[in-house]
């Protein structure tokens, strides 16, 4: 008789790739405006930096629709069976609000642009149509909305990471592996 060896579920490449990519570009984008933020005046670096920072946010939010879509048409692969159900809730949570911050985010920048008056061109090529126009009050608003969403998905980002670490190293269930390629 032969055995086969059990796969553990994983997500698909596409999930995979959707994954990877999304955070790869938030981490870049958070670090472009990190430093542009710090850049005093209005320098050609500075406004390259603001127009690389947008970009990234357009492609963010652009495929985030594509991989929100395809979650709601493919499901997750089962969390593992001994995890607790405080876990279980909570990874669903995360999950939920780590969605909505990869569309309220983008948004919050696009709009706090318009209300400053500057209008988003895509890749330098594309102009995005302006929501609103300039706004003073409103654009104090939105910025300090959009930092503060900022600094919300840093600290989800860093739990995230975190629990993943954990379930991997502490806990030996393979649930690092489900989203990890090369993991077995």
């Amino acid at each position: 008789m032969t055995t086969v060896p059990s796969q553990k579920p994983r997500y698909s490449a596409m999930a995979m790739s959707l994954h990877w990519l999304i955070a790869l570009l938030i981490v870049v984008g958070f670090y472009i405006g990190w430093i542009m933020t710090d850049i005093p005046g209005f320098t050609p670096t500075k406004l390259k930096y603001f127009s690389w920072h947008k970009w990234i946010g357009v492609t963010v939010f652009a495929l985030a629709v594509i991989r929100l879509v395809w979650r709601l048409t493919h499901r997750a692969p089962p969390l593992p069976l001994g995890m607790a159900p405080l876990q279980k809730l909570a990874a669903e949570v995360v999950h939920v609000v780590l969605y909505v911050l990869m569309f309220a985010i983008p948004i919050s920048g696009y709009l706090y642009s318009s209300a400053a008056g500057i209008q988003v061109v895509y890749l330098g090529i594309l102009p995005l149509p302006t929501l609103i126009g300039p706004d003073p009050a409103l654009k104090v608003v939105l910025k300090t909305i959009h930092i503060s969403l900022d600094y919300t998905l840093a600290v989800l980002v860093i739990a995230h990471v975190l629990a993943a670490l954990k379930h991997q190293f502490l806990d030996r269930d393979g649930l690092l592996a489900r989203m990890i390629p090369f993991l077995k």
